[in-house]
């Protein structure tokens, strides 16, 4: 069911952030609901004095000393580091990102007491199919700006009108500008029957589901709950890893002998992965409170935890730099920072609590995966074959990682258009 739009004028506190004033589109008749379920327009103003106060912390930073190794085998190098952060304090410029976020349709909902954040973006071709994109840790909705025009708007792409997508990217609570859990239970289930009230109150009766990262586990979660109106779901980083593989790597024994050269290859990046990069999740998993002092405490401790994934999960070699802008990675530290949301976000890990790779139930759902080469570990389609039994798109991209919309957005666009071509 199409929506339509009217311009509408608001004002409101969203997640602790004053929304200023100003003409966004708002649906019609959800104008007239209630005011728990009403869809209000959002605007992002951060006052001037936060962001002064964030450069001066960074400024002030008291730097760990240089670490003895001569490579990243400790952590992120103070030399790699430090310029990026002395450039967060004198040359970035967060009102460019900020100026682009106000320039799309932005609103705000209530779901279940907690009050979600969402870029909505609908295709100028009226059978655009609806589509929920959601973004990870330690990711955001920017990882999506640059995909946001070849989807709804294919034709100035290379694609066809009827590749066109509607588009809804949501932030997930306690991430960027939707607000913070006060309580437990807002895990990727909840979360996924939160997905599917969001798009049937936007008016998609029916529509499909696209994650990597949380939000591959949050699609999962929609497509083995049935939620309503969901038709298929896409993923970057399918949970696919079998009972008796992750019991394998649990337990430290090698690999089984019947495994094929995918699946071989696919165990020994996981089990490097668990070995040497897995701390982060752990320290998450059990402990978000305890890393969160440090996460919304200091800049640079927050940035140094997250540009470590980012560099490892980039298809980059180890520099981010050649897939991503430095100002598109200070863009996404500076929402966690500005927000306050290192804590909060982490909390997702606990309330999952569970290794997001390994396979969970049987999806009857259609289900459509991309692999790309760098991402985390590349899942083999017979592990595939098993999890899904309506599989009907996998393909192995020729580049991009795990951020794969953020990385490569023109191939990204290019997977999800050919990967839901068969379900309109």
């Amino acid at each position: 069911m199409n929506t339509p739009f009217l311009p509408a004028t608001r004002r409101a506190v969203v997640g602790g952030l004053a929304v200023a004033g100003a003409t966004a589109l708002a649906p019609v008749e959800l104008l007239a609901k209630t005011a728990s379920s009403a869809v209000r327009p959002f605007r992002v103003a951060i006052p001037e004095a936060d962001l002064t106060a964030m450069k001066r912390r960074i400024a002030d930073t008291r730097w760990a000393d240089a670490e003895p190794a001569t490579d990243d085998s400790q952590g992120v190098r103070r030399q790699t580091l430090e310029p990026l952060m002395r450039y967060w304090a004198t040359g970035y410029d967060w009102r460019k990102v900020e100026a682009r976020l106000n320039a799309l349709p932005m609103f705000v909902t209530e779901i279940d007491g907690l009050d979600i954040q969402f870029i909505h973006v609908r295709s100028r071709h009226e059978q655009a199919l609806p589509m929920i994109l959601t973004h990870g840790w330690p990711g955001s909705i920017l990882e999506f700006l640059k995909v946001i025009d070849p989807l709804t708007n294919p034709t100035a792409h290379g694609g066809k009108a009827e590749d066109a997508f509607h588009l809804v990217i949501p932030s997930i609570p306690g991430f960027g500008f939707s607000a913070k859990p006060k309580v437990t239970g807002w895990g990727s289930d909840h979360i996924g029957r939160a997905w599917s009230q969001l798009m049937l109150r936007l008016g998609y009766e029916r529509y499909v589901s696209q994650g990597g990262d949380c939000g591959s586990v949050i699609s999962q979660r929609m497509a083995l709950q049935k939620v309503q109106g969901l038709v298929g779901i896409h993923l970057n980083m399918p949970a696919v890893v079998p009972a008796e593989i992750a019991h394998v790597m649990a337990a430290g024994d090698p690999a089984p002998a019947s495994l094929s050269a995918k699946e071989r290859y696919a165990f020994d990046k996981l089990e490097a992965f668990y070995r040497d990069n897995a701390a982060y999740a752990a320290m998450m998993n059990t402990r978000p409170q305890t890393i969160g002092y440090s996460l919304v405490d200091s800049p640079v401790g927050m940035a140094a935890w997250m540009y470590e994934k980012i560099s490892q999960w980039t298809y980059s070699g180890g520099d981010p730099l050649k897939v991503l802008t430095r100002d598109e990675i200070l863009d996404d530290f500076s929402l966690y920072w500005l927000t306050a949301t290192g804590a909060s976000a982490a909390r997702i890990y606990w309330e999952d609590h569970s290794n997001n790779f390994n396979a969970r139930g049987v999806i009857d759902l259609p289900v459509a995966v991309s692999v790309f080469p760098g991402e985390i570990f590349q899942a083999p389609r017979s592990w595939a074959e098993r999890c899904y039994r309506n599989l009907f798109y996998f393909n192995e991209a020729s580049n991009g990682g795990h951020f794969a919309a953020w990385e490569q957005p023109a191939l990204f666009a290019q997977e999800v258009r050919a990967a839901f071509r068969t379900l309109r």
